[in-house]
């Protein structure tokens, strides 16, 4: 469960960061109030502890990180 909030805080973070590479916009500063809102740095903060918690995933069992497709195998 962790893995896929995990992931989807980090499609969040990247689809952000993309629109600011190509667009120059912040979607999270436009939504919650500029990048210095409290609510931006908790979203900032959210994705970058997301990051950390997945480079556990480099280093993780594919049958621990739930690949069934892995476990029907054997």
């Amino acid at each position: 469960m962790m893995d896929k909030i995990a992931l989807i805080l980090l499609i969040i973070g990247g689809l952000n960061w993309g629109s600011v590479g190509i667009f120059q916009f912040d979607i999270v500063a436009w939504i919650c109030g500029g990048q210095t809102g409290i609510v931006s740095r908790i979203i900032y903060t959210l994705v970058a502890l997301s990051a950390i918690w997945c480079i556990s995933l480099l280093f993780r069992d594919n049958t621990e990180a739930g690949d069934s497709n892995h476990a029907k195998e054997q």
